[in-house]
């Protein structure tokens, strides 16, 4: 599996935890959606365009 596989099924397992533990699937999903996001954002503009980068040569792969 690949490290893009298991970060999604990590983030499906949090998520469906949060669900669980919270009873909000709308809590679940802003802490799945918006850490990444918030995490993106908190990068510096040269990072942020290595990440796109590296982003778009693995999709020609």
């Amino acid at each position: 599996m690949t490290n893009r596989g298991k970060a999604a099924v990590g983030g499906v397992a949090v998520g469906l935890l949060l669900w669980a533990l919270t009873g909000s699937f709308l809590i679940a999903l802003a802490v799945v959606v918006g850490v990444p996001a918030i995490a993106y954002l908190a990068l510096d503009p040269s990072q942020r365009r290595r990440v796109r980068r590296v982003g778009r040569k693995e999709l020609g792969r």
